[in-house]
C-alpha cells in the first residue's frame, strides 16, 4: 500500500472499488482500514481519473458506498471496478489515540531494544489480521509485524508517531534475510 504524490501533494491509499452500488452510479469501496475514515473527505483521488467530490457517502458493513461526481449510472460506476481510492493526507481526519495512519509511518526510524537504528520502514501494507512494515537495512528489507508489544511507537508532543522500536520481548531475526540457505533451497545437488 504505498501512497504517492500528486501535484506536491501526499496521499494515502484508503482502498479500492469493488464494484456497483445500486443503479445511478454508487461503488462500493473495500476499505483498508477504519471506515470512518471516509466521513470527513469532500473529494478522493481515483487511479487513473484523478480528483473526484464526493457527492455522497453511505456506511455499510464492511465498507463503504460512495457517489462520486460525474459517475451517474451503473455502467460508470462497473468502470471504476479494481481502482484504487486515495485521500490528501492532509484530508484525513485526526485518528484516535493509538490509531496511526500508514503516512505517519514510513521513513521512521527503526531501533533496536537497545537504542541502536536496524532501519527504516519505506512502507506499511495490511496484511489482513496485522499490518506489516516494510523495513529497509543494511540486508535489504523485511516485513515486521507492527504488533504490540514487539513494536514500540515513540510519539511527539502531538501525541504523533515519531520513531519506532522493537522491544525486548520481539523476536530474533526479524531482520534476517529471507534468502533460502543449503540444497533443499533448490541449489544444483544433482
Amino acid at each position: 500500500m504505498t501512497g504517492g504524490v500528486t501535484g506536491g501533494q501526499d496521499r494515502t491509499r484508503l482502498g479500492y472499488f469493488l464494484g456497483p452500488h445500486g443503479v445511478k452510479g454508487g461503488v462500493k469501496v473495500y476499505v483498508l482500514g477504519d471506515q470512518e475514515q471516509f466521513r470527513a473527505l469532500k473529494r478522493v483521488y481515483v487511479e487513473g481519473r484523478g480528483w473526484l467530490r464526493v457527492a455522497r457517502l453511505e456506511m455499510l458493513a464492511p465498507g463503504v458506498a460512495l457517489q462520486l461526481a460525474g459517475v451517474t449510472s451503473r455502467e460508470a460506476a462497473e468502470e471504476l471496478r479494481g481502482l484504487n481510492v486515495f485521500a490528501a493526507d492532509d484530508e484525513l481526519p485526526e485518528p484516535e489515540e493509538g490509531v496511526y495512519y500508514y503516512h505517519e509511518l514510513r521513513g521512521l526510524t527503526l531501533h533496536g531494544a537497545g537504542g541502536e537504528v536496524l532501519g527504516e520502514v519505506v512502507d506499511v501494507e495490511d496484511g489482513g489480521h496485522q499490518d506489516l512494515l516494510v523495513v529497509r537495512h543494511e540486508g535489504g528489507e523485511s516485513f515486521v509485524p507492527l504488533q504490540a508489544p514487539y513494536v514500540l511507537v515513540n510519539l511527539n508532543d502531538r501525541k504523533r508517531p515519531v520513531s519506532l522500536a522493537l522491544s525486548a520481548d520481539a523476536p530474533a531475526g526479524l531482520l534476517e534475510s529471507a534468502e533460502p540457505e543449503g540444497p533443499e533451497a533448490g541449489g544444483d545437488d544433482a
